[in-house]
């Protein structure tokens, strides 16, 4: 099936960070990781903080990276390209597998959101 050519794709970037984080889900519908420590941030009463997810939807496959929501200048720089699947602050929709350009960025992205976090002792 096309979107599970889709969700393999995009599940393989988001777990290369599996040793860093934890794997809160990891189902045919969906890939989660959170923080391996508490959030720093008291209304999460000491819960891990959800940092991203790939989750596969009807008609496309989400990839959801929480912390382009606090970071302006990773965001700023997002290509044209993968701006356009963006859903939102933190989502891009894919309908089928990724380019490989968007695939290397996705992962610069996420690898950079990891650096940020480690550098706010959040992880």
């Amino acid at each position: 099936m096309k979107m599970d050519s889709v969700f393999d794709a995009l599940k393989s970037v988001l777990a290369r960070q599996a040793k860093t984080l934890n794997v809160k889900t990891d189902t045919r519908s969906a890939y989660t990781l959170v923080t391996k420590s508490p959030s720093p941030f008291p209304q999460h009463k000491g819960q891990p903080m959800w940092f991203g997810e790939v989750r596969r939807g009807k008609a496309y496959v989400s990839y959801h990276l929480m912390p382009l929501y606090m970071n302006d200048p990773l965001v700023a720089t997002i290509s044209p390209a993968l701006h356009k699947r963006m859903q939102g602050k933190t989502c891009f929709n894919f309908k089928s597998v990724p380019e490989p350009e968007q695939i290397a960025e996705l992962d610069r992205l996420t690898r950079a959101a990891v650096k940020d976090w480690r550098g706010k002792k959040w992880l």
